[in-house]
This record gives C-alpha cells, structure tokens and sequence, in this order.
C-alpha cells in the first residue's frame, strides 16, 4: 500500500468541485514539462493506453513523457473536465506544440481516469488527433509553465 506521502489529493470519492481540481492540478503538472513530476501522480503499477502505446508504471511513464516533450517542442495544454464518478473521472483536452522543423499542430483528445484510494492515477485511457495549424492559428499563447488562471479554457476558446 502507498505511503501517506504518496497520496495526491483530492481523493476520490469525486464531485464536479474536487474533480475540476484534479483536472487542473494534472494539467499544471503536464504544463511543467517535468517528466518524474508529472510520474509522481501515477500510481507505481499504472497502466496506460496513449494512442497506440501501452505503457506499464512510473519508470515507463518517465521514458515516454521524455521523449514526448524532446518531439513535442513549446509544449502547452488545456484540459477540462467532461464527467465524473466516484473514483473515474473524464476529461477532454487540446495542446499545442511545435517539431524541430517548426510545424505547428493543435493535438486534440480525450482521456478516461481511474484512480486508486490514495489519489493516484492507476489507470489512464488517451485517444488522441493531432491537427497541422499555422503559427498564427495558435491560441495557447501563456509563457512555458502554468496555464494563468485568467487565460481562457477550452469552452471559451471554442474548442
């Protein structure tokens, strides 16, 4: 069993106000860039489907997130809750990036959630597009880190 400074908060049961929190906090932890960061809110054992991958635990989860964010260049994400019950939760996002050549694209997706009574991420399901756009179709336009919490959402943004 996971230690008390394992727990990451809030805990499951899940209402819209702790499950909103928790789509947030994970976005901000995507948003550091910081691959063990980001781990540290999966569970040891968590399993992952990522488009076509399939990945098992933190140490998997590290390598994957590192590659990611070396291809995944300028790197930012919204998410936003969809729905949400007992220990699952649903969120709808969208993130823009750059490769090395300077192509810019919108990825769009949805992840499914479920967490463990400790707070952690035991079971994450993403399906995901990604969409070429130009440099001026961007929307995501904060500097590198956390979204500002007055930069709009999806909804807002049309998305």
């Amino acid at each position: 069993m996971p230690s008390q400074d394992e727990s990451r908060p809030p805990l499951p049961p899940f209402d819209a106000e702790s499950a909103a929190l928790k789509a947030r906090l994970a976005e901000d932890a995507w948003n550091s860039r910081d691959s063990a960061r980001v781990s540290l809110g999966y569970s040891v054992d968590s399993v992952w489907r990522n488009r076509a991958e399939f990945l098992t635990g933190r140490e998997a989860i590290v390598a994957f997130l590192t590659r990611k964010w070396q291809r995944e260049l300028e790197y930012r994400l919204i998410k936003e809750l969809w729905a949400f019950h007992e220990n699952r939760i649903a969120v709808r996002f969208a993130y823009e990036w750059r490769d090395d050549s300077g192509n810019w694209f919108r990825s769009y997706g949805n992840e499914n959630w479920e967490f463990n009574a400790q707070g952690l991420m035991q079971r994450r399901i993403a399906s995901i597009n990604d969409l070429p756009i130009r440099e001026t179709e961007r929307k995501f336009h904060w500097p590198q880190g956390r979204r500002p919490d007055d930069h709009p959402g999806l909804s807002e943004l049309g998305l």
